[in-house]
């Protein structure tokens, strides 16, 4: 007995120690943060064994969530090898998949548990964006960031990397760290020097993701604060001024920066005025034809990496006429399909889709639990603006009319599952908090 306690302490404060770092490693050296987030999920799964603790097993969108990835590991039996020597997949990629919902339910149920460990990785959070923003102001300004790299070549603000990948990340994290950020000013600086200073913090940041170049995080982010004004109504007209606003930022930008200018606006106009046949386009025609042509259970995971290239595919738009082209041929193929919905579609067909959805709704609605809440004072403020920062963190990672990445591939995926899990952690907490309450009444 006691060298099991010794040990579920040990599995618990390490991975408390783990889930703590890892913004910094999704910041910079990935691989090390799938390894973390692989570790907690094993820790998890050790703990529940020993402790007999399986009760997270009985929420519905963790039904719903293995129910989905047992689909797909079914639908990727017939394509893929167990160590993906075959060019139609990988089985053991599809297992491994797991390990993002384990560590989803760890952060929910047990790593993140204690409120101070929540504010703890919610500074650590808060600094990671905090040190992405100043590198995309030091590329701004002196036209390199903190590690001597430039910006891109086509002007986009790159932050502390080499290429265009801050923006998206920093569109997730910056929504609860912007938010929060705002509710403590408001409280903090009464009347209207509150909402001066909270009206300056929204438009930094809408600024910055202008600045930045990157078109759809720019929108998803801008998206993101208009969702949050549903339980944040303090913030409904500062937001609305912010709106009102941003077109002239925009404007702006062609003079201190034409390059993210032209970038967000320029290629963005050219592009929409011919989206059928920009890469965009082509990208998602082929993901439809690939999934019509295999409704039921798809092509298996990551089946557009493996089967895009395969000529059977090669039509346009309808793909059963024979003079609509051939799509774009293999040249368009790229290894996801830009939307987790398409990629849901040709992974594991009609079914796969639907469970997808259904675990998306679900998580949302168990996210939306207690945001209603009335806060009386600072602290709890801001932690429910944080609260909803993560909602809204989540609901525009989902949004189906974007662009995306691969749904687990690092490290935007990696700083999803994490937002999702901490969202999660805080709703649970509040859920126990309410039946806590009710026994005390009774």
């Amino acid at each position: 007995m006691y060298k099991n306690k010794k040990l579920s302490n040990f599995l618990e404060y390490t991975s408390i120690g783990a889930t703590i770092i890892l913004p910094i490693f999704l910041t910079h050296f990935r691989g090390i943060a799938d390894g973390l987030i692989a570790y907690i999920a094993v820790c998890f799964l050790l703990y529940c064994l020993i402790k007999k603790e399986w009760e997270w097993t009985k929420q519905v969108w963790v039904m719903l969530a293995f129910a989905w990835w047992g689909w797909l590991v079914i639908c990727t039996i017939p394509f893929g090898s167990f160590f993906g020597y075959e060019p139609n997949g990988n089985l053991l990629q599809a297992i491994g998949t797991m390990r993002f919902l384990l560590f989803v339910v760890s952060l929910q149920q047990w790593v993140l548990k204690e409120n101070k460990y929540r504010k703890w990785l919610a500074y650590v959070i808060s600094v990671c964006a905090i040190y992405i923003l100043l590198n995309m102001l030091s590329q701004l300004i002196i036209g390199y960031n903190f590690l001597g790299m430039p910006r891109f070549y086509d002007g986009t603000l790159t932050g502390p990397y080499e290429h265009p990948r801050a923006a998206a990340p920093l569109s997730r994290i910056l929504l609860p760290v912007t938010l929060s950020a705002c509710a403590y000013l408001l409280y903090r600086f009464k009347g209207w020097t509150g909402q001066f200073y909270t009206l300056l913090c929204l438009l930094f940041t809408v600024a910055i993701m202008i600045l930045a170049g990157q078109r759809m995080p720019f929108a998803l982010f801008v998206f993101g604060l208009g969702v949050a004004t549903v339980w944040l109504k303090h913030l409904r007209i500062l937001a609305l001024i912010t709106a009102v606003i941003t077109p002239v930022i925009i404007l702006i930008t062609a003079f201190v920066s034409p390059e993210s200018f032209n970038h967000l606006v320029t290629h963005f106009v050219n592009q929409m005025a011919n989206f059928s046949s920009s890469p965009y386009g082509l990208v998602y025609v082929r993901a439809l034809v690939m999934g019509i042509m295999n409704p039921w259970a798809g092509l298996g995971y990551d089946a557009f990496k493996h089967a895009c290239s395969n000529s059977i595919y090669f039509h346009g738009w309808p793909f059963w006429d024979i003079n609509s082209g051939n799509g774009g041929g293999a040249i368009i193929c790229l290894t996801h399909p830009h939307n987790h919905y398409l990629q849901a579609f040709i992974d594991a067909g009609i079914p796969g889709l639907l469970l997808f959805i259904s675990v998306v709704v679900s998580v949302l609605v168990q996210l939306s639990k207690g945001l209603n809440v009335i806060a009386t004072t600072r602290s709890e403020a801001v932690q429910k603006a944080w609260c909803v920062g993560l909602f809204a963190a989540v609901f525009i990672h989902e949004w189906p009319f974007s662009s995306t990445s691969n749904f687990v591939n690092m490290p935007l995926g990696g700083w999803f599952f994490l937002l999702l899990g901490m969202g999660l952690a805080y709703s649970w907490d509040y859920q126990s908090k309410i039946k806590e309450s009710e026994k005390e009444h009774v």
